[in-house]
C-alpha cells in the first residue's frame, strides 16, 4: 500500500502537470486509463485470467462509480493545491465506517465515532466554509463518498476475480466514460457544475504526451498495488490507514512543483484528517 500511494500521488503529479497545459479533468482522466487499459488487456492476453466470476453487475458498478470519482479528483487537482485535493479524497474511509453501518450493520466503538467527528471538523478546516463554498468543496467530498463505494467493492470482488479482472473494470470504465462525456460536450451545453465530466476534446502537444504516458503508467501501478493490498489483508481498515501516506508524497511533490503551503489552518485541517482517518481505519476491522 505505501508503493501504491507513492505512484498515486505521482498521478496526481503528471494529471496537474497535464491541466497546467489546458486539458480538461475529463480529458486527463481518458488518458490516464487509455494507457493504462492498453497495458492490462496486454497483461492478460499474455497471462490469462483466473477469475471464479458471478458478480458482473458488482464489477460494472466498481468501474462506473470509480470513474466518476476519479473525474471528480482530477477536477481538484486542476483547481486546488495537491495536497488538499489528495486529503478530500482520504476522507473514504470516514464514509467507509458510515456505509459499515448502514449496509452491513457494523457497530463500531466510540473511538470509531470520535474519529469521524474529528475527520468533518479537519475538513471544515480546510473548506474554510466562512470564505465561501467552493465547487472543489463539493467535488472533494463526491470524491470521497464514492471512492468509499469502490473500496467497498473492491473487499467483496476479490472473492471472484483476480488483480487484472478488476484492474480492468476501472480502466475499461475510465476510458469509455470520458469519451461519452467529450462526445456530448460537443453538442450540449451543460451546467457549470458539470464541468468536472463534460468538456470538449483538446488533441495534446508537445512534452504533454510524456506526462500522460507517465500517468498512465503510474496510475496501473497504482491500481494494482492497491488492488493487491486490499486482497491480501483480512483487514481492510489496516490498509487504508497505510494509504494516508499519500497526501505525505503529495505534499512534497506539489511543493517542488509550485503548489502553495497550506495556510495555518488548511495545513491544521490535513494533519487532522490524517489522524481521524487512522483511528476510524484501525477501529473498522470489518
Amino acid at each position: 500500500m505505501t508503493v501504491a500511494s507513492l505512484f498515486f500521488a505521482i498521478t496526481g503529479a503528471c494529471a496537474k502537470a497535464v491541466s497546467a497545459g489546458g486539458m480538461s479533468s475529463v480529458e486527463v482522466s481518458f488518458f490516464r486509463n487509455v494507457v493504462g487499459l492498453g497495458i492490462v488487456v496486454f497483461g492478460i492476453y499474455k497471462y490469462g485470467t483466473n477469475n471464479k466470476g458471478g458478480q458482473p453487475v458488482m464489477l460494472f458498478l466498481r468501474g462506473f462509480i470509480g470513474t466518476i470519482s476519479m473525474l471528480a479528483f482530477f477536477y481538484n487537482i486542476a483547481t486546488i493545491g495537491l495536497a488538499e485535493a489528495f486529503t478530500f479524497a482520504k476522507t473514504a474511509p470516514m464514509f467507509l465506517a458510515f456505509f459499515g453501518v448502514i449496509f452491513f450493520g457494523e457497530k463500531i466503538g466510540f473511538k470509531a465515532w470520535f474519529g469521524i467527528f474529528l475527520g468533518f471538523f479537519g475538513i471544515l478546516l480546510i473548506m474554510q466554509p466562512n470564505l465561501g463554498f467552493k465547487i472543489s468543496h463539493a467535488m472533494g467530498l463526491i470524491n470521497g463518498v464514492l471512492a468509499a463505494f469502490a473500496y467497498l467493492s473492491v473487499h467483496e470482488l476479490r472473492k471472484s476475480y483476480d488483480t487484472k479482472t478488476i484492474v480492468l473494470s476501472f480502466m475499461l470504465s475510465g476510458t469509455l466514460i470520458p469519451v461519452f462525456c467529450m462526445v456530448v460536450a460537443e453538442f450540449v451545453n451543460t451546467p457549470a457544475f458539470f464541468d468536472f465530466m463534460f468538456a470538449k476534446f483538446i488533441m495534446p502537444s508537445g512534452i504533454s504526451w510524456l506526462w500522460i504516458v507517465l500517468m498512465g503508467v503510474s496510475g496501473l501501478v497504482f491500481q494494482s498495488y492497491m488492488t493487491k493490498a486490499y486482497a491480501a489483508s483480512k483487514h481492510a481498515g489496516t490498509v487504508a490507514a497505510i494509504g494516508y501516506t499519500d497526501i505525505i508524497f503529495s505534499m512534497i511533490i506539489g511543493f517542488f512543483m509550485g503548489d502553495n503551503l497550506p495556510n495555518l489552518l488548511a495545513f491544521l485541517g490535513i494533519i487532522i484528517v490524517i489522524i481521524s482517518g487512522v483511528i476510524v481505519a484501525t477501529q473498522n476491522k470489518k
